[in-house]
């Protein structure tokens, strides 16, 4: 009987440290009810692998007030509604390339040294593909702006930027994950917003 106890125990062992890594590597992705995560950290290697696969979407839309307000909006050229753009993370800056028919202008927002990762379960019963909730996420960054063309003007020493881009998944980081963006700019002479979506992702390296 004893004999037949310790081979039982034995084999459950085995059995459960022949599971335990596959289950282990599915659970490193998983959302839990609850969930709540925020903290600042240096983007590492699979980070900026994921930034750089970011793509801005073709239009750029003017933060504005309820009542299509933006006289808020001061420190550049243009205030239409809309901008083309073409924007990506070009080495360790964001570059972001607005354009109005013939008037362009250029926002460099350097990468900092941390960003903030942010995620949460916001409870409404939505769930993400590897079971769990789906978890609404965003990526924020702060730095110093600078910028060319229609924002020249406006952009003096010390100007600030704050990015961030917004998401659902799971508790894992995705390029996929993000869809939407929005950017303010603020300074002695700037304050504005844009916002916007972000295109398909470039493909895995």
């Amino acid at each position: 009987m004893k004999a037949r106890i310790v081979l039982l125990s034995t084999a459950a062992v085995l059995a459960i440290l022949l599971l335990s890594p596959g289950r282990a590597l599915a659970c490193a992705c998983c959302s839990n009810e609850g969930d709540y995560r925020i903290g600042f950290s240096k983007p590492d290697e699979y980070t900026l692998g994921q930034l750089k696969r970011m793509r801005f979407g073709l239009t750029a839309n003017l933060f504005q007030t309820e009542g299509g307000d933006d006289e808020g909006a001061a420190g550049f050229a243009l205030h239409s509604e809309k901008y083309a753009l073409n924007g990506s993370l070009d080495g360790n800056v964001w570059r972001l390339v607005f354009r109005d028919g013939d008037k362009s202008g250029t926002l460099n927002l350097p990468l900092p040294s941390k960003v903030l990762s942010f995620a949460a379960d916001i409870h409404d019963g939505q769930t993400s593909g590897g079971g769990g909730p789906l978890l609404y996420k965003e990526w924020r960054f702060e730095g110093e702006a600078n910028g060319t063309g229609i924002f020249q003007a406006g952009i003096v020493p010390p100007t600030k930027y704050f990015l961030v881009l917004q998401g659902r998944g799971n508790a894992c980081n995705n390029a996929e994950d993000f869809k939407h963006w929005r950017l303010e700019i603020t300074g002695k002479k700037a304050n504005f917003a844009f916002y916007g979506e972000l295109g398909e992702p470039k493909g895995q390296n």
